[in-house]
């Protein structure tokens, strides 16, 4: 378990900070940023499951337990991230294939549920939709980073496409929570231009 005493240790004063390995970095490091944008999208997930729970939303019942899950998945993906050395990496809770089956299982779910998609969605369709909308863009950040990251270092087997499928299922999930809370959901007209 971890424990934290102290909330600030002026260790980063210099610009400076430390990876689970022990190896110090500058807080502009690729890794630094990608695993900050992972604590990012975690706190926008905060947001989603706020929102539904304060908006009384149907879709709460269905997608909290999900968020919640998913929100200790990523807590486990920016711990992999927080790490260069492979060896203590492998060691670290990791998201596995199983965690990638889950969302999936999620998505299949909840997309039956829904009619097909005529043009590209717009973000809106009420606060718990806009803010998995929020979410998904901020997962697609982070997926990038992870992509680049990759690219030079290791960033765990399954990072890339957990992040992939993760802002899939979010997409998923606004559309879902819309359709549940009764919103028309905004559809792209470029003729509205």
């Amino acid at each position: 378990m971890v424990r934290i005493n102290s909330v600030y240790t002026k260790a980063g004063d210099q610009g400076k900070t430390s990876l689970v390995d022990g190896s110090r970095v500058d807080k502009d490091d690729p890794r630094i940023d990608c695993y900050g944008t992972i604590d990012e999208l975690n706190a926008t997930v905060g947001l989603v499951r706020t929102s539904l729970e304060q908006s009384e939303s149907k879709a709460a019942e269905r997608l909290l337990p999900i968020l919640h899950r998913v929100q200790n998945e990523l807590f486990n993906l920016g711990a992999v991230l927080a790490t260069r050395d492979e060896e203590r990496m492998g060691k670290l809770p990791q998201v596995e294939a199983r965690h990638i089956e889950g969302l999936e299982s999620d998505i299949d779910e909840l997309n039956d549920a829904l009619p097909p998609l005529k043009s590209f969605v717009l973000p809106g369709g009420g606060w718990p939709s806009s803010y998995f909308h929020l979410a998904r863009t901020v997962c697609r950040r982070a997926e990038r980073l992870a992509v680049r990251l990759a690219r030079s270092e290791p960033v765990g087997e399954f990072s890339v496409r957990y992040l992939n499928r993760l802002s899939d299922a979010l997409f998923v999930f606004g559309r879902w929570a819309a359709a549940q809370d009764g919103f028309e959901e905004p559809l792209w007209e470029p003729e509205k231009t």
